[in-house]
């Protein structure tokens, strides 16, 4: 049994106790709860990747924290567009720490976290331009684990032509396809990568439709492994390749698992820990450590890297040594990844 409250929406008020800042005390001796609001990116829960992701390390925190945390989580309209009312919502009821899952939520964040400075905010993958006293910005080095990933590609493509499918195109998202392009050149200098975005707003993220077009058109032009950056448009990548007997690299968790049905295409994944950097941040509130400010996750910190598990490793364990040896040369510093495909 989780020890906590997880509701899915946080439209409606938190029951009896939300004018308590430090959550329901409930009087007597009991200890006062950390109360954790989270609020989900375009696509939310059931995305098979990075909203799952955050939701697991909340479940994560919960399940430790069962007797300190009090978490409610929240999913955004389809638009996206009410991403800083679900924010306030949370910090006007008093909770000690608000989290927005993606980069689109920099905005409202640094708005609603200037309106209520007495509460904490976390952001993953972005930060507020100017330094704020109660923000912990958790980013990604998606390129470096993407590297690898492109590395993977580059091994195992038979054709000589990868795709990638980014699904909003941001700087960000470049970040996947710059070490993706990186890490196969690094085995084939002539390799020829093939990319394609969804859209330029949020709503590309959860377009699996688009993400089939833009599959088949790259296996039409020659690519047998497609990676995917793209939320829950992805599902679409997945079915192209499925349907045409290519490979596919799933993104932030590891979609053997949370996709199964597509776990006989996966390659692999390049696996972003959203989870592990949500429940530190949940952690260091509990603990009283919480530090606001850049909190960056890499191949050194075990926050990115490629997945291998039993449903894949039959596809992938002939060049997991070589994937290993990359790994450690970019922790050393040997290999420095791009982080713009135009420096690839």
């Amino acid at each position: 049994m989780v020890a906590g409250s997880l509701i899915l929406s946080a439209c409606g008020g938190g029951g009896g106790g939300s004018q308590d800042q430090g959550g329901n005390g409930g009087g007597g001796g009991q200890e006062t709860k950390v109360r954790v609001g989270l609020v989900y990116d375009v696509g939310g829960r059931g995305d098979q990747s990075f909203n799952d992701m955050a939701y697991a390390g909340l479940e994560k925190a919960i399940q430790e924290f069962g007797d300190k945390v009090e978490a409610q989580d929240a999913e955004p309209d389809a638009g996206g567009q009410n991403r800083e009312d679900l924010l306030r919502t949370f910090a006007d009821q008093g909770y000690d720490l608000v989290i927005g899952v993606g980069f689109l939520f920099t905005d409202a964040i640094t708005a609603v976290a200037k309106e209520y400075p007495e509460v904490k905010f976390a952001i993953v993958d972005s930060c507020p331009e100017e330094p704020l006293d109660n923000v912990a910005c958790l980013t990604f080095k998606e390129h470096e684990g993407s590297f690898l990933v492109g590395a993977a590609a580059a091994l195992k493509t038979q054709t000589g032509t990868i795709g990638f499918v980014g699904g909003m195109k941001t700087p960000l998202i470049e970040r996947f396809e710059a070490g993706y392009r990186a890490g196969a050149k690094y085995i084939n200098p002539d390799i020829k990568v093939l990319s394609d975005y969804a859209g330029t707003t949020g709503e590309a993220f959860n377009n699996p439709t688009k993400g089939r077009e833009l599959a088949l058109a790259q296996i039409q032009q020659g690519a047998d492994v497609i990676y995917h950056a793209a939320g829950g448009t992805g599902k679409g990548v997945f079915e192209a390749v499925k349907q045409q007997g290519k490979l596919a690299i799933g993104v932030d968790a590891d979609q053997s698992l949370t996709a199964p049905d597509y776990a006989d295409v996966i390659l692999t994944s390049m696996v972003k820990r959203v989870d592990v950097a949500v429940y530190d941040v949940i952690r260091s509130v509990v603990e009283d450590n919480f530090k606001a400010g850049l909190h960056a996750y890499g191949l050194k910190e075990d926050g990115v890297g490629y997945a291998v598990n039993d449903k894949n490793r039959s596809l992938i364990e002939d060049i997991t040594a070589q994937l290993d040896e990359l790994k450690e040369k970019i922790i050393s510093g040997e290999i420095q990844v791009p982080e713009t495909p135009g420096d690839v």
